[in-house]
């Protein structure tokens, strides 16, 4: 299988509701990470593989990572300033978000996302050739 892989990176803001709760995660210890009950703010990293069949510019992948870069702007989501407000959206949800978006533009491909908080930890997801139904 051939493909060509994207990156991207953009700032958000996200919660991990309960965390600050939890007595699995507010631990009052060494690995307590109760701050991620509060919003707090990351550089989300994103590098975004996805098939092509052949070797001439399938897809170009200048436009695919612009395209994909726009999915998260204030235009195109309607934000008010530059970070991106995720809720308590995990690395997996965003993944699987982008996942969705991607394949009604190309269906019937492979494709596989890296979502990474701060470029330290994150998320890689392979999703199958989506074929739409109907």
């Amino acid at each position: 299988m051939r493909s060509i892989w994207v990156t991207f990176q953009k700032e958000g803001i996200h919660k991990y509701p309960g965390a600050d709760t939890d007595p699995r995660y507010a631990t009052g210890d060494w690995d307590d990470v109760s701050f991620l009950g509060f919003p707090h703010r990351h550089t989300f990293y994103f590098k975004i593989w996805i098939e092509v069949f052949h070797n001439d510019r399938d897809i170009e992948f200048i436009q695919f990572q612009r395209w994909l870069e726009r999915r998260y702007t204030s235009v195109e989501k309607g934000l008010d300033g530059d970070a991106l407000q995720l809720d308590y959206k995990s690395c997996e949800m965003i993944a699987d978000d982008l996942a969705t978006v991607i394949q009604k533009k190309y269906p019937s491909r492979w494709l596989k996302i890296s979502v990474a908080e701060d470029d330290e930890n994150g998320c890689e997801i392979e999703y199958p050739r989506h074929i739409p139904r109907g």
